[in-house]
């Protein structure tokens, strides 16, 4: 059976996600990477219904909310230098602003925020959280505006204008945009939906993602060694 093919390529952890559902938990875990990976929810049931699992793309839909809903935050970092920046995404027609944050030695994101304007305010809020979640008392930020080093300013953490070094905040937007033109020109849904489907790309990025200048390993990897 697929479940057995599979039983031995997920996260034991994930059970508790998806307790009470009728299809194993390894064929859950399979078609929610499936879908992470760039496979529309359609293409995702097909695969599945070629390996002899009929679902709908509703169930598909739930599992990947249901995972994102239980999923693990990224773990607690200490960064030595991270990149921060942010880009503009619409979601039903209008626009909202995406700040990221990624270590540019481990190349994990440490955390995404989405806010309905940008500047040195929503910066500084996400800054906050960021100093929240993560060890920030060595870290330098490297920006590529002035406004952030106000929001730097208020929170006493460390920064410098870099638009070189930074680049890598750059290609995690593309990769994002990437995956989201797979599909659709902007997000269709709720912004609480959304910010769903970013935990559970994050999820994804920093914990199966190979990344080439990890030789390959994915950046939870590079952390926890």
């Amino acid at each position: 059976m697929l479940a057995d093919l599979l039983s031995e390529s997920y996260a034991a952890d994930l059970e508790e996600s998806w307790e009470n559902e009728r299809t194993a938990t390894p064929v859950r875990a399979f078609a929610v990477r499936l879908h992470e990976t760039g496979c529309s929810l359609r293409e995702t049931t097909t695969i599945l219904a070629e390996l002899g699992v009929e679902r709908s793309h509703g169930a598909v839909w739930n599992w990947v909310h249901r995972l994102a809903d239980n999923g693990c935050d990224s773990p607690t970092a200490k960064p030595s230098r991270v990149a921060v920046d942010e880009t503009a995404v619409k979601i039903d027609g209008e626009w909202s602003w995406l700040y990221a944050a990624i270590d540019l030695e481990t190349k994990l994101i440490l955390d995404v925020a989405l806010f309905g304007r940008h500047g040195t305010d929503p910066a500084a809020a996400f800054l906050h959280q960021l100093k929240e979640k993560h060890d920030l008392s060595e870290a330098t930020f490297l920006v590529d505006q002035f406004g952030y080093r106000t929001a730097l300013s208020r929170l006493g953490l460390s920064g410098q204008v870099n638009y070189t070094e930074r680049n890598l905040i750059e290609k995690w937007f593309h990769t994002l945009t990437m995956r989201i033109d797979r599909f659709h020109n902007s997000w269709v849904g709720s912004r609480s939906s959304v910010c769903k489907w970013l935990e559970q790309f994050m999820h994804y990025y920093n914990r199966q993602r190979p990344h080439q200048a990890l030789d390959g390993k994915a950046p939870i990897e590079e952390v926890q060694n």
